[in-house]
């Protein structure tokens, strides 16, 4: 994966960066982390904790990965990743073909799992979830903010940076649920999440059952004070995703473009020259974003608000309930 002097400036003039892949360590079952630094051993854009990246890999795959280190370190990003077997092949991609010393090119860091770095935590980490939650608890304990995380794996084989997560903490605990494979065995979520202390807010990122248990026994908690970042999207059921055609309209020349049923509107839009950027094309990253003025929005992303969703959409996974969406482009 090296990175020609012409790919290093076309990365720079596009807004990324193109940085060097010092170290490579194997963390837990088919887990490694990657630090990624600055060739010249400059000090690299700043990060709050529950940042990503988007990194590039070979044939313009393009996916993202949570920042893992503790923010206050400008001199490195550091990333895990879990191989996935059934996934899209960005995993399997970066374990086969990154190596130490190679160049990889990756955006700047940006933020949709923001930590509020003055009132009390409560991280729920599941398997791979880990990465953003561990540069929280970095964040939290060099502010001195008290925390408490719980991390859920098979077992310690499958737990990712678990000596460092262990502690000590100046100002947290963190406590480690095995299951061996038995949900029942591992934390009791719904126990550990039916009273909410006073001004907690929590933060939880796993595999998909990990998450509905965590929203379901989080539904009760003070509006504000819950958040949450799927690194994988779930999967949605049949009926998700409306069938039929609808029409969406650039608002500035009037043009009217036909979406079919098995299209998303960013590719619509692109097949049409409309050129809408995308990443994840599953609603998990907002660099599809784009805002509507009007129609009836079927919003199948997990990175907006509500109130977000009444202004803009994600065209990657975004549907029409109206026959007609006017876009504000």
């Amino acid at each position: 994966m090296q990175t020609t002097q012409a790919e290093a400036q076309a990365a720079a003039s596009a807004g990324t960066l193109s940085l060097l892949v010092r170290q490579i360590r194997f963390e837990a079952t088919g887990i490694n982390s990657y630090e990624l630094v600055d060739p010249d051993g400059g000090e690299l854009p700043p990060f709050e904790a529950g940042a990503h990246l988007d990194l590039h890999l070979p044939g313009g795959v393009v996916r993202q990965y949570s920042l893992c280190n503790a923010p206050c370190e400008r001199h490195r990003y550091l990333i895990a990743v879990l191989r996935d077997e059934q996934g899209r092949g960005g995993s399997k991609a970066l374990h086969d073909v990154l190596h130490v010393q190679d160049m990889v090119t990756v955006s700047a860091p940006r933020n949709h799992f923001k930590l509020n770095q003055s009132a009390r935590a409560l991280l729920l980490a599941g398997g791979i979830g880990v990465t953003p939650i561990k540069s929280m608890a970095h964040a939290l304990d060099a502010a001195g903010i008290p925390f408490e995380l719980h991390y859920c794996a098979r077992d310690k084989a499958y737990a990712a940076f678990a000596d460092t997560l262990a502690g000590p903490w100046q100002h947290g605990s963190s406590v480690f649920h095995f299951d061996q494979g038995q949900p029942g065995r591992g934390l009791d979520i719904a126990a550990l999440l039916r009273q909410q202390g006073d001004g907690t807010h929590l933060y939880y990122c796993g595999p998909a059952g990990f998450m509905q248990a965590c929203a379901a026994a989080s539904s009760h908690w003070q509006e504000g004070t819950v958040h949450s970042e799927h690194f994988k999207a779930p999967a949605a059921p049949v009926s998700a995703v409306p069938a039929g055609s609808f029409t969406v309209r650039i608002a500035s020349t009037g043009r009217d473009i036909v979406v079919g049923p098995d299209t998303s509107i960013a590719a619509a839009l692109n097949a049409a020259g409309v050129v809408v950027p995308t990443s994840c094309e599953a609603g998990l990253c907002a660099t599809c974003q784009i805002g509507y003025l009007d129609g009836e929005v079927d919003h199948h992303d997990y990175i907006l608000d509500d109130r977000q969703h009444q202004r803009f959409l994600t065209a990657c996974v975004s549907r029409a309930k109206s026959a007609v969406l006017v876009l504000d482009l």
